[in-house]
């Protein structure tokens, strides 16, 4: 049985980090599914184990996060904000810090990869009607989702996870990763100014960009309960309870269809993230992670200093991605200080800018634009991803260590 469960989840991780498997039309979700399935079948956890494994309130969360997206969503409120960037007056440099501020505001409140889903496909339009590459307002919108994302412990699945794991109070982390990820927007402009500076316009395209319509008591009623949420937050109630009580009464509608908000939840991520728990718990009773946490504790190679952190979370964030990272490290080490938690959360999110497959809202973004036409590739997003990243991390990583979050080495 460890040999079929240690051989399972070596192919798993292979698998995030190629995105696939040879051969075969199965992504991530797929993967990490089809692993689960086995290991159950096998009984590598026994049918009660599976229960256990799976991090429900985790999963609530994620969805009651995605149901208050949809609500967004469905009132037309994104596709506003695209049409607004598109064609808001100015110069590119001013078109580009409204993209940011945008993009990263959103995603500090709501899901990282639903905001860049929703928002690519018009903006793309909108910008090459009016002659101007959507490619660097592309990577702007990408890079300032993510690090807007890493403000708040509901902007991202990874910083979900994390917050729940360890109970972490949703106005302490925005103290402690607040100032980096509001730096982080601050360079994504810079950067992608500088790199782009003298390229900003093409042909125009003959775009169909009708005007978005905006429902707007369904959008005020999705403002509504992001506030309400944000209060929930600060109070004693579990994470899991604020978000689904506040997701179950968006649900409840006169006017907007429940199947409708229901069909845009992201259900494979939620899938990735139940295999992910099943595969990592599956490798748990091997005993192999508690041999390796040991290990590293003897040499002094755990994260809980900066010197192992930095490189770790950069490293794995852009081969098998940030949120397969933070499962497996959580799973295997469940007893993480809370400094390091907030480390791992800001680091693993900023790092995710570096290469295009480094974070969820990249390929995201990428996968929109080439839906309507337009190719956002590996190179022209490394130019602007390889300095973001890294003056991000220049920063993020003093602050942790100036406030005390974590030692450096």
């Amino acid at each position: 049985m460890q040999a079929l469960t240690l051989t399972l989840f070596a192919v798993t991780y292979a698998g995030m980090a190629t995105g696939g498997l040879p051969g075969l039309q199965v992504d991530r979700a797929g993967i990490a599914i089809v692993a689960a399935i086995v290991l159950f079948a096998a009984g590598a956890l026994g049918h009660t184990g599976i229960a256990e494994v799976i991090d429900f309130p985790t999963l609530g969360v994620l969805f009651g996060l995605m149901v208050l997206s949809a609500q967004f969503a469905t009132s037309g409120f994104y596709d506003w904000c695209s049409s607004r960037i598109a064609q808001a007056p100015g110069s590119p440099a001013r078109l580009l810090v409204v993209t940011v501020v945008i993009a990263g505001g959103l995603s500090a409140v709501l899901a990282n990869d639903v905001v860049v889903f929703a928002m690519t496909p018009l903006l793309c339009r909108g910008l090459g009607a009016r002659g101007l590459d959507p490619r660097p307002f592309l990577i702007a919108l990408a890079a300032a989702a993510n690090a807007g994302s890493a403000a708040t412990i509901i902007g991202n699945p990874q910083n979900i996870l994390i917050g729940q794991i360890g109970h972490l109070d949703f106005w302490r982390f925005v103290a402690v990763c607040g100032i980096p990820a509001l730096t982080s927007l601050t360079i994504v402009v810079l950067v992608v100014w500088w790199v782009w500076r003298h390229r900003w316009f093409v042909p125009p395209r003959e775009e169909a960009c009708l005007p978005p319509l905006v429902n707007r008591r369904q959008a005020g009623k999705a403002a509504a309960a992001t506030a309400i949420l944000v209060v929930l937050l600060a109070t004693p109630l579990p994470h899991e309870s604020s978000v689904l009580l506040v997701a179950g009464a968006l649900l409840l509608s006169r006017t907007v269809m429940s199947r409708d908000l229901l069909s845009r939840v992201d259900w494979p991520l939620l899938a990735l993230f139940a295999g992910l728990f099943v595969v990592n718990g599956a490798l748990t009773t091997t005993g192999a992670p508690a041999r390796a946490i040991a290990f590293l504790a003897e040499v002094h190679l755990l994260p809980t200093a900066l010197a192992v952190m930095t490189p770790l979370a950069l490293v794995a964030s852009n081969t098998v991605g940030n949120v397969p990272t933070v499962i497996l490290l959580l799973a295997v080490w469940p007893q993480a200080p809370t400094g390091a938690l907030y480390a791992l959360a800001l680091l693993s999110t900023l790092a995710g800018n570096l290469f295009l497959p480094g974070s969820l809202a990249n390929l995201i973004t990428a996968e929109r634009a080439a839906s309507v036409g337009y190719r956002l590739g590996f190179a022209d997003h490394a130019r602007c991803g390889v300095p973001i990243t890294l003056l991000s991390m220049g920063i993020a990583v003093p602050w942790l260590w100036w406030n005390g979050i974590l030692p450096p080495g």
